[in-house]
């Protein structure tokens, strides 16, 4: 334990925990005799790390968030499985992440600089991306797949075993049932497909050709007179050399157990409905 860590005589850490230096734990946290706690962590207080659980360097979890708990899944058998977070994320309240499940990956992985509001649920077996932020009450059923800089509105509820393509973006309330394009938006319950997320394509630096390469794909892709394995074949030949689209083309060539999202009929060819406004 570092000599700089602070522990309020009203905080439980159970011997076997592992602090790191300028480690700070508030009154009424409890921290298990399996957590591992990075350097300069905060746990504001009533906080609750459980089981196997790693906390990176730099966190700050604020009160009522519990991580660690034992997965929601009547398939687990007890077995030690894991949850392990990045360096420099903020945990707001109430959030629960779970571990993983012992029949399944074993392990909830959560990158690093996550951004995590007001009463977000992660369960178990989720696998989160860096920089994801997930604002009030998202919910995330098990084995679902986060990729990075992926922005997820209040009160989203997410489907499990859904991949979530890197820098996609969920609207506010949206159910997203099927996975998510990287790079794509999904609006409504239930939820549609609504075009790209130009906003974050920009904002991630990306030039005005890969941005147009990849809505001229998204437009073959989704084009209804023709099969989809036709159209990914058709878009594939189109953009080569282009990574944008080539991500999108790969995402949905290697479908797993869900659905992917789609258009809502007549809007597939609506290329201004893009996430300008």
């Amino acid at each position: 334990m570092g000599a700089e860590t602070t522990i309020h005589p009203m905080a439980v850490v159970e011997p076997g925990a592992e602090l790191g230096a300028g480690v700070k734990i508030g009154p009424f946290c409890h921290v298990g005799a399996d957590a591992t706690i990075g350097d300069r962590v905060e746990l504001i207080g009533h906080v609750s790390i459980l089981g196997p659980t790693t906390l990176g360097d730099d966190c700050i979890v604020y009160p009522t968030a519990v991580l660690g708990a034992a997965p929601q899944n009547t398939k687990h058998k007890g077995g030690r499985t894991t949850l392990e977070i990045g360096r420099n994320c903020t945990i707001r309240e109430g959030v629960t992440m779970h571990r993983g499940t012992d029949t399944s990956r074993g392990s909830t992985t959560v990158g690093e600089n996550g951004y995590f509001l007001a009463n977000v649920h992660i369960a178990h077996d989720c696998e989160i991306g860096r920089n994801v932020t997930m604002a009030n009450l998202v919910t995330l059923g098990g084995h679902v797949t986060v990729g990075d800089f992926v922005i997820f509105g209040g009160l989203c509820a997410v489907h499990q075993f859904v991949r979530i393509g890197h820098h996609a973006f969920a609207a506010a309330g949206s159910f997203v049932a099927g996975d998510l394009i990287p790079y794509g938006m999904a609006h409504g319950d239930p939820g549609w497909l609504r075009g790209l997320n130009i906003v974050g394509m920009k904002r991630s630096g990306m030039s005005r050709q890969e941005i147009y390469a990849a809505r001229s794909a998204y437009r073959t892709i989704y084009d209804r007179s023709h099969p989809v394995a036709e159209n990914l074949e058709r878009a594939r030949t189109d953009a080569s050399g282009y990574t944008a689209a080539m991500e999108i083309i790969n995402f949905l060539s290697n479908r797993d157990k869900r659905h992917y999202m789609v258009p809502r009929p007549g809007r597939e060819q609506d290329g201004d409905d893009d996430g300008e406004g």
